[in-house]
């Protein structure tokens, strides 16, 4: 029998899709430094997902650490046994707060977060159909596969070919639109207001993923659909903690029948064990902080613009996006490998290739974020060190 695990990896490795992990050690108060522990050097990390450094906001490491103290390190149970604590339902009021709903749940991530939904969905709403973006999350992919539910997929943020799925079913035909708000390696935008328009018109509800969009856009950072004024638009606001706001775990914002439908249904929410406290804390933390300031957002954004252009000059191919998200389109899997193993062996500089099947074949890429504490000096050595190795791959 070990012999199919054998050839699973090794197929892997012919594909060049074997996953080999950077081992890092992120410096507190010194964010994106970090050390490579395979050598021991400083390094500048340009592919996290802590978008705007909030895992090293002070206030939530105060928050943590007192946590720590009055809680201790888990939360100890399920929310139903033991583990609903005053910090976790803290942090879901202030969830309903930042989304305007009246309700919120949290989830151990993101990921569970859209798979533990979706299936409750299947078993509150009989006959539910799903109307899937062509690109959206794994975690909604899954789900949605877990929910058993009829399912139409249409065209990434094609809208006639929504519109034409939609009209397959009747009007009383229980319908749920499910997309993204920013997709996570294009960087492009969801069509909320046009998908918000066409739930209307076929009675269908409406399910947003911000977990790309979440403390980076909107006045208060609730993401795309605040930034919109659509907020009110969408029946369900699915997010994580995991990205701008700089901890571990994920939430869905609703009515407040549709949180406690999904309470008393999601397998996912039911037969995991809370967050912890010492989580919690920290993220509430974060969301505040983000609520009153701009100034990270702001920041961000003039780095991506000035990345973009540096990168724009040098010739590399970035996808084209009004987003936070820069790709470096490279297109061949072992060359997206060299390039990454370059960047961090010779220059000291850590971006994640990415590829199949995060992305499709042929497609791989390196997928850069740039942080509001990404210096100057640190924009500039990454556009050098990348035209130096992207001019080699094209002699």
């Amino acid at each position: 029998m070990l012999n199919y695990f054998k050839q699973a990896i090794a197929g892997l490795r012919s594909e060049n899709r074997y996953r080999e992990f950077v081992d890092i050690s992120r410096i507190c108060g010194e964010f994106p430094y970090a050390i490579n522990n395979k050598n021991g050097q400083k390094i500048v990390v340009w592919c996290s997902n802590d978008y705007l450094g909030m895992g090293q906001n002070p206030q939530a490491i105060a928050e943590a650490i007192n946590a720590l103290k009055c809680y201790g390190v888990g939360a100890g149970g399920t929310r139903n046994i033991s583990g609903t604590n005053q910090p976790i339902t803290a942090l879901e009021k202030k969830l309903a707060q930042l989304h305007q709903k009246e309700a919120a749940l949290t989830f151990v991530s993101g990921y569970v977060a859209n798979d533990a939904t979706i299936q409750a969905l299947a078993k509150i709403i009989p006959h539910l159909v799903i109307f899937s973006d062509q690109k959206n999350h794994a975690s909604i992919i899954t789900g949605i596969k877990n929910s058993g539910l009829q399912k139409r997929v249409f065209r990434h943020n094609d809208m006639a070919h929504l519109e034409e799925l939609l009209q397959e079913f009747p009007q009383d035909q229980p319908k749920i639109i499910i997309f993204e708000s920013v997709y996570s390696m294009d960087g492009d935008f969801g069509k909320v207001a046009e998908i918000s328009a066409l739930a209307k018109k076929y009675g269908a509800l409406t399910f947003v993923d911000e977990v790309h969009g979440v403390g980076i856009y909107g006045a208060t950072g609730a993401g795309l659909c605040e930034q919109l004024g659509l907020s009110d638009q969408i029946d369900i606001i699915q997010g994580t903690f995991a990205k701008s706001f700089g901890t571990i775990g994920g939430y869905i914002a609703a009515k407040s029948e549709i949180i406690d439908a999904i309470r008393g249904t999601a397998s996912g929410f039911i037969f995991s064990t809370a967050l912890p406290p010492v989580i919690a804390a920290a993220t509430l933390a974060n969301i505040s902080h983000l609520q009153k300031s701009s100034v990270e957002r702001q920041k961000m954004q003039q780095n991506v613009t000035r990345l973009k252009s540096e990168l724009q000059k040098i010739g590399a191919e970035i996808v084209e996006n009004e987003s936070h998200i820069i790709s470096v389109k490279i297109g061949d899997a072992a060359k997206a490998r060299e390039i990454s193993a370059r960047l961090l062996n010779e220059f000291n500089i850590y971006i994640q290739h990415i590829n199949y099947p995060t992305v499709a074949k042929g497609d791989e890429r390196l997928r850069i974020t740039a942080t509001p504490l990404h210096s100057e000096k640190m924009i500039l050595d990454l556009v050098s060190a990348l035209r130096e190795i992207l001019d080699c791959t094209r002699e």
